[in-house]
């Protein structure tokens, strides 16, 4: 897909078609990523192909692939809802955290609760980068994007987003203990 074809999404559907097709799987396993609801998911995945749309007339080839880009505006869009829904969840969360369960239905909790806990230890690891560190691991650990797409997304130089990625894979190493299940740590670390 070269550059013409995505300065022309907002404008010709046939161009659109032919970025969507090539992009929306990278897009929704972005969203997927950092969304554990299907429905905003997808809310947020068609938001994100709407914002490529209003913002295609400005895309500069120079600055990063057609996937970085769209993962910039992925990022710029998931964090949006995360601010706007922020309270929301808090709310609702006091609300049915507390709901009863039924036998069957703690010991799934208590199940799953266990299956993640490599995951979560990672993620309490990860709260601990700064978002600079944060950013840049998520981008080439989670997103695949090389370091230098995920520099350019992030706008700063290919050798900054190596040592923030060196400092957060170092930092998370040093967090997550040796007992804890080693396969969520190996994937983002390495």
């Amino acid at each position: 897909m070269g550059m013409n074809d995505i300065k022309g999404i907002g404008t010709d559907p046939d161009a659109f078609e032919r970025f969507y097709r090539a992009h929306v799987r990278a897009v929704e396993g972005f969203v997927a990523r950092r969304v554990g609801d299907p429905h905003s998911a997808a809310d947020l995945t068609a938001e994100i192909f709407l914002a490529a749309i209003e913002s295609a007339a400005g895309y500069d080839p120079t600055r990063g692939t057609p996937v970085g880009w769209l993962y910039g505006i992925a990022r710029n869009v998931v964090a949006q809802w995360a601010r706007s829904s922020a309270r929301e969840r808090r709310a609702i969360s006091r609300i049915s955290g507390r709901a009863l369960l039924d036998g069957d239905g703690l010991r799934r909790v208590e199940e799953r609760l266990d299956a993640e806990l490599g995951a979560r230890q990672v993620y309490v690891g990860m709260a601990r980068l700064s978002d600079d560190e944060r950013a840049v691991l998520e981008l080439v650990a989670l997103d695949g994007l090389t370091v230098a797409d995920a520099a350019r997304v992030l706008g700063v130089q290919p050798v900054t987003a190596r040592v923030r990625l060196h400092r957060a894979r170092r930092t998370l190493r040093a967090f997550v203990t040796s007992e804890s299940p080693g396969s969520a740590l190996k994937e983002v670390t390495s």
